[in-house]
């Protein structure tokens, strides 16, 4: 008896010391954390940069993040009347706008145990435009949940692996490549400029129907990425991109980068949701190759996009074989992601915009006739086309796809007079930098395209704060491709239809990884006068 009892005593005695020493562990870890957090704060406020103090040992300022939200949502009622006015950076993220304006252009504040510096001084945007270091990537912590939507593709990676995937991606999306995409660009458009002319027949030929435009532009630009990916129309896409939209749907849904902060929330959703995204992450996966495979068997003299970089990745000497798979499956994921959901995005925003202003629609009209006769543009005369450029710039401005450029120091690095300590994160909020009246003018919330006429460095007091297609050496590779396929949809809808704004319409921008219409853009649609 003694013996079992003192075997037990044991037992219960081990046990007791195994968690003594995992609670004392964690307490290690995390005192280092907060240790390391605080020394990094006191080096940016010993450089004169203010923020709110943490509230919260685990959570930094996450807390008061969601306090700000909160309080912002009750207190402010959307007003669908006041469209380009609507400060929707506000409305987003109430918390930088409140920091804003206590501290300046350039404070601090943390998220969990990263000290994070907000910047929109456009000096310092201009340093981290000129930075070219690869000790500055992207932030770990929120690469890190992007990984089953984008492995360690060119949008995630950093460092080495970064600069060996942008040197083989981007040689792809040079001008002269994208010229010849132009003609696939067409093709995809044809089925959505049909479908508007069947609704509009099938309420009379003459008459005026409503459309809801969203869902066929991100056909069309699904159809396009297909097509110059793999040769194939957007059936073929389909599926990776129904289940990439899942996955982007689920982590929106759990609040993305300043949701909830709590290790139960956590927890909870992630017990609840792994299962379904690492599920989804597989069979985006096997589609993506089994695309890749089935292409190979083709016969075919045009070579696609993924063809060209197989054949790039597999060239270079110093990358494996199985580097090569995992860099066309990821990297094609990415392309997936930033080239259809991005540039259908920005789209709605220009029909929502010229739906508003009508006048321009009549100056593009124009301009496509002078210079395409038949309506359809091609590789010589988008070039041509300078008011459907400063349409599409002026968007941009106003409404960016991406809210955010976001940096991590990995090593100790200067930007400007700044001394950015290792770990630091740097935040650029772009609605905020683009709608600056110090820096755009009193009419900075106005739409006026015109202000692009002669470029962007006659169209702004400081040109490094334009920023729609992010910032430095991690410029958007695919900034021509967007350009150009914008143009040409634009060019063809506005060529065919008069449309104005629907009743329907209820002007709401929500932030799900990307700046989108929350409830959709809703035209009402005419087919032009021959």
């Amino acid at each position: 008896m003694e013996e079992v009892f003192s075997f037990g005593m044991i037992i219960k005695l081990a046990s007791s010391l195994a968690v003594v020493g995992i609670f004392s562990w964690i307490l290690y870890v995390y005192g280092n954390l907060w240790y390391n957090l605080q020394r990094v704060r006191r080096k940016l406020q010993m450089q004169g940069i203010r923020g709110p103090p943490p509230s919260s040992f685990l959570h930094g300022n996450l807390p008061d993040m969601q306090r700000i939200k909160s309080q912002a949502s009750l207190l402010s009622k959307p007003n669908y009347d006041q469209f380009l006015a609507h400060d929707y950076s506000a409305a987003l993220f109430p918390f930088f706008q409140q920091w804003r304006k206590q501290y300046g252009l350039v404070y601090t504040y943390s998220i969990g145990m990263k000290q994070h510096l907000y910047v929109n001084e456009p000096d310092l945007v201009k340093e981290m435009n000129q930075c070219i270091t690869l000790s500055l990537g992207k932030p770990s912590y929120i690469t890190n949940k992007l990984s089953p939507m984008l492995g360690n593709g060119i949008l995630r990676a950093n460092g080495h692996s970064w600069a060996q995937q942008r040197k083989l991606v981007a040689a792809e999306f040079f001008m002269d490549k994208v010229k010849g995409m132009v003609g696939l660009m067409i093709e995809s458009a044809q089925p959505l400029l049909l479908k508007w002319e069947q609704i509009i027949e099938e309420q009379g030929g003459g008459a005026t129907a409503e459309v809801k435009v969203d869902a066929d532009l991100r056909g069309f630009s699904a159809d396009v990425i297909s097509r110059v990916c793999f040769g194939h129309s957007y059936s073929k896409g389909k599926e990776v991109f129904l289940k990439l939209r899942s996955i982007q749907t689920i982590m929106s849904n759990h609040g993305f980068l300043f949701g909830q902060s709590g290790f139960l929330e956590k927890l909870k959703f992630w017990t609840k949701k792994e299962d379904e995204i690492s599920s989804l992450e597989k069979e985006i996966e096997s589609l993506i190759w089994e695309l890749v495979e089935e292409r190979k068997r083709e016969s075919s003299s045009e070579k696609d996009l993924m063809q060209l970089l197989l054949e790039a990745a597999m060239s270079d000497q110093s990358l494996g074989k199985d580097f090569s798979k995992q860099f066309i499956v990821d990297n094609c994921k990415n392309i997936y992601f930033a080239g259809h959901e991005t540039t259908a995005v920005a789209a709605s925003w220009c029909l929502m915009l010229l739906a508003l202003y009508p006048e321009w629609q009549t100056r593009i009209r124009t301009e496509v006739a002078q210079h395409c006769p038949n309506g359809i543009p091609d590789a010589d005369s988008l070039p041509l086309l300078k008011t459907v450029t400063m349409v599409i710039q002026e968007v941009l401005r106003l409404y960016p796809p991406a809210a955010f450029v976001s940096r991590e120091a990995f090593e100790d690095i200067q930007i400007g007079n700044l001394n950015v300590p290792k770990g630091v994160c740097l935040w650029t909020l772009i609605p905020t930098l683009h709608r600056d009246p110090e820096i755009w003018g009193p009419d900075s919330n106005e739409f006026k395209p015109e202000r692009f006429s002669e470029g962007v460095s006659k169209a702004i007091k400081f040109p490094q704060a334009y920023v729609p297609f992010g910032i430095g050496t991690r410029l958007c590779v695919g900034k021509n491709f967007a350009m150009v396929e914008l143009k040409v949809v634009l060019a063809l809808i506005v060529s065919k239809f008069s449309f104005s704004l629907s009743p329907s319409y209820k002007h709401s921008p929500a932030y799900n990884m990307i700046v989108e219409p929350g409830h959709g853009v809703y035209i009402l649609i005419q087919k032009n006068k021959n």
